[in-house]
């Protein structure tokens, strides 16, 4: 089996002359972001992180080993940064990591099986799960404590309250 990897940041582009990049971090703290060892591209790269300094709240510049010269910095724009799954912290009560709720079994509120976390996604209105359906297509519902009022990642599932439409 392939080890998880979860995403927590994203080259946005090359930053001055020496090599350094822009990176747009989703950790919790822009500090945190250098804290779980080397980075993984999806390209199979993998970035040791040698200097680090906060830019914005959701912002570091970073400078990588082996990456001296802004030629090779730009050819890491857009390169999705990695952490294996188990150098991160266990989440708090609550809380979770989007990387764990992806496969998770998905309930109706009677315990039926209908279907499977697709993905996490966020829009700008806050998370969604997408959930995909065993007779094919995929619906998101909105991340509320009213809509997924259960999420049981130990035993796998999670529970939803599907939208009821009203009839054209």
């Amino acid at each position: 089996m392939t080890e998880r990897r979860v995403l927590i940041g994203v080259i946005a582009a090359a930053h001055g002359i020496k090599g350094e990049v822009k990176v747009k971090t989703f950790t919790s703290t822009p500090e945190r972001f250098g804290g779980y060892g080397p980075l993984l591209t999806q390209d199979g790269r993998r970035l040791e992180i040698v200097t680090l300094r906060p830019l914005r709240a959701d912002e570091v510049i970073a400078a990588f080993g082996g990456v001296c010269d802004r030629n090779t910095a730009e050819t890491l724009k857009g390169q999705h940064l990695y952490v294996p799954r188990a150098a991160l912290p266990e989440p708090n009560p609550g809380e979770f990591y989007h990387a764990d709720l992806i496969g998770l079994s998905v309930h109706d509120s009677s315990g039926k099986t209908i279907g499977t976390v697709r993905s996490i996604d966020n829009f700008g209105a806050g998370d969604l799960v997408e959930v995909e359906f065993p007779a094919g297509g995929t619906e998101f519902i909105a991340f509320t404590d009213a809509n997924v009022p259960v999420v049981d990642v130990a035993a796998g599932y999670l529970v939803v309250e599907l939208p009821r439409y009203a009839e054209d």
